[in-house]
């Protein structure tokens, strides 16, 4: 059952876990979508840059922020990909046509998360929030174990929405322990990763062979709604 593998090794993957239809609705949202912004780690803070942002700057301009994010890289936590984020407010998410605000309040739902619940047996699990993500090439996660205090943080999950993917091409999601690494799963579709919080995490760097963007939708469940 998915709650003993849970309770076993504190993570599980859910293969179909959205109707045919609403993943490919989803995926196919992700891929037109333009409103895209990198965000990378500055000084603990996320630094945002909207397309139109990033297309002003000179080669020489994007050459050193290329170095101070790789820089940072080698000797502590960072990251770089393109995220559209998702309100926590519920008022905001309903109010919104956004398809992404009506998968993100389907998670907060009380039917998503009594299932929730019984495969984590975190019993207060009453919210979701929601990114999504898109990873190219050059862009990475290094590892973090998603604990921050005050954030009520039971999970995390990962919701695939890539549907080609090859596993050379970087963008797996890796597990640690120590200095070794315990598992490592690769983007998919419509498959659902859930893991405990905290658990150390990355995702590695998707390689210029990539003939896609790695799509998906991450989040925490929390016990309380902000």
């Amino acid at each position: 059952m998915l709650r003993d593998i849970y309770a076993r090794t504190g993570r599980v993957t859910i293969r179909d876990w959205l109707p045919v239809n609403v993943a490919t609705t989803l995926a196919a949202m992700l891929r037109g979508r333009t409103d895209w912004c990198q965000i990378l780690n500055s000084g603990n803070k996320a630094l945002e840059l909207t397309r139109d942002a990033r297309a002003q700057l000179s080669p020489a301009q994007q050459g050193a922020l290329d170095e101070a994010v790789y820089g940072a890289a080698r000797y502590g936590f960072q990251y770089r990909y393109e995220s559209i984020r998702v309100p926590d407010c519920a008022t905001e998410r309903q109010a919104s046509a956004d398809i992404l605000c009506r998968f993100a309040e389907w998670m907060s739902g009380d039917a998503v998360c009594a299932v929730l619940r019984q495969i984590t047996q975190d019993d207060d699990i009453c919210f979701a929030d929601a990114q999504a993500t898109a990873y190219s090439p050059g862009d990475f996660l290094t590892g973090h174990d998603d604990a921050v205090a005050g954030k009520n943080r039971r999970a995390a999950y990962v919701m695939g929405l890539t549907a080609q993917w090859r596993p050379e091409w970087g963008g797996l999601l890796l597990f640690h322990d120590s200095d070794e690494i315990t598992e490592g799963r690769p983007p998919q579709y419509n498959v659902l990763n859930l893991f405990r919080v905290p658990q150390i995490h990355s995702v590695t760097e998707v390689t210029k062979a990539a003939a896609y963007r790695r799509y998906s939708i991450t989040g925490w469940l929390r016990s309380q709604r902000p």
